[in-house]
């Protein structure tokens, strides 16, 4: 770990790979140091790639799916003695299947611990600094998915629709502190998180994806303008997305849940 300096500070969580590894180079890049944080050895890497960028980096490998993992993330965060300045909540996980047949109760609590309840707890420890130094940037990265309900992800899409309202309901609340709220909602990306989810052999999954390079850059670029939400990617999933918000919930979930299914 290098010694602090006086560069804001951005945590960035599921940091090892994907969108969470371009959303930390993008802090990097523009002057941030950072706080990584990911289940994964991979972390390592990461750390170790942009600590040779001249930014201060501190990396943990803790698991943010329990609630000690995000006690012990916000403990290391606060041994830093130093403010949080932007705080990306991007750590996620996916879930694919039949609900009744094919999906495993325990993968879909896992999920909904990581996707949901580690972005309450990690903002509910971070958010009350901001707000006394009337100062600070949230990111949250939901997804497409939050407004399209699908069979096959029926749980993670619902995942990522509570983010999608955490974010704007918090960016509400927080209109007055001077501390910013962002929702990212990217769609199919190329990360490693199809894989993960056993979506591999899906038709989204073997269609081209969005580069997860462009996405976060995105996702920051809005992020630090104080945006509310973006679809990111490619202008065919930006005008998915905005025709997503037009279309009943019923053609939405028929048409998402084919994308889902098994070639």
């Amino acid at each position: 770990m290098a010694n602090a300096t006086d560069k804001p500070l951005a945590v960035v969580t599921g940091a090892s790979s994907g969108i969470g590894l371009e959303l930390a180079r993008q802090c990097v890049a523009n002057g941030f140091d950072v706080f990584l944080i990911a289940d994964d050895a991979k972390i390592g890497d990461a750390a170790a790639e942009l600590g040779g960028k001249g930014a201060t980096v501190y990396a943990r490998q803790i698991d943010l799916a329990t609630y000690e993992g995000v006690e012990e993330a916000w403990r290391e965060i606060a041994e830093t003695g130093r403010p949080v300045d932007a705080l990306l909540l991007n750590a996620g996980v996916g879930v694919s299947g039949d609900f009744v047949r094919d999906t495993s109760l325990d993968r879909e609590l896992r999920m909904i611990a990581l996707n949901c309840d580690s972005i309450v707890h990690l903002a509910k420890r971070v958010l009350p600094g901001m707000v006394a130094r009337k100062k600070g940037r949230v990111l949250i990265t939901s997804s497409v998915a939050a407004i399209i309900p699908a069979s096959g992800t029926a749980v993670y899409g619902a995942t990522k629709a509570f983010g999608l309202g955490l974010a704007e309901a918090l960016r509400d609340e927080l209109r007055d502190t001077g501390v910013t709220v962002t929702a990212l909602q990217p769609g199919p990306t190329e990360t490693p998180f199809f894989r993960r989810a056993d979506m591999e052999h899906t038709r989204v999954g073997q269609q081209k994806k969005d580069d997860a390079a462009l996405v976060a850059k995105q996702g920051f670029d809005a992020m630090m303008r104080g945006k509310h939400k973006l679809y990111g990617g490619s202008l065919k999933t930006r005008v998915m997305g905005a025709i997503s918000e037009l279309l009943p919930e019923p053609i939405k979930a028929r048409a998402h849940g084919k994308l889902a299914e098994p070639v």
